[in-house]
């Protein structure tokens, strides 16, 4: 229901999320870290996508959840819905 929920909202707003992130250079590369290396992140990397989260909540809302306690166990979902990939680098 969640995953529904933020799916929606982020697709919704897909194409301002990823020009506001191309003005925050790390976010993306940050963000997808998980998702093309398998590697988890760090807790300096944790803080800085917060902090980049929280900037992009201004803009988007529903972003704010991943800033929320507990709100980064999600952000594989979030990384989901934004690759611009065609298939994962892991299939």
């Amino acid at each position: 229901m969640i995953k529904l929920f933020l799916k929606r909202h982020i697709l919704k707003n897909r194409a301002l999320i990823l020009q506001e992130s191309r003005h925050m250079a790390e976010f993306i590369q940050l963000l997808m870290k998980w998702r093309n290396t398998g590697v988890k992140w760090t807790g300096e990397e944790i803080t800085r996508l917060k902090s980049h989260l929280k900037h992009l909540s201004l803009y988007v809302p529903a972003l704010i959840i991943f800033v929320l306690p507990f709100g980064l166990l999600l952000l594989p979902i979030l990384a989901e819905i934004l690759d611009r990939r065609e298939k994962s680098r892991t299939n």
